[in-house]
């Protein structure tokens, strides 16, 4: 016997880039999206304890990371 249950799930049907103000809905661009999501820690330049949030297009995060970011050739393995 099998035993069902209903289950409601979301799913992201699209995302602005809180940069450029750009809006994606095409999953191929939407997982390139970068999200930040952290709280400032004790003496933190943003604030003890406050939240901070963004979601950043790969385009933005090229124009500002880009230069600092480096390509990893081999996958690294952990032990």
């Amino acid at each position: 016997m099998r035993h069902y249950r209903s289950e409601i799930t979301e799913v992201v049907a699209s995302v602005t880039c809180d940069m450029c103000g750009r809006q994606d809905s095409d999953p191929f661009e939407t997982q390139e999206y970068l999200a930040v999501d952290f709280v400032g820690g004790y003496m933190s330049v943003f604030g003890d304890g406050d939240k901070y949030t963004g979601d950043f297009c790969q385009r933005c995060v090229k124009a500002v990371l880009g230069a600092y970011l480096k390509p990893v050739k081999e996958r690294e393995t952990y032990t």
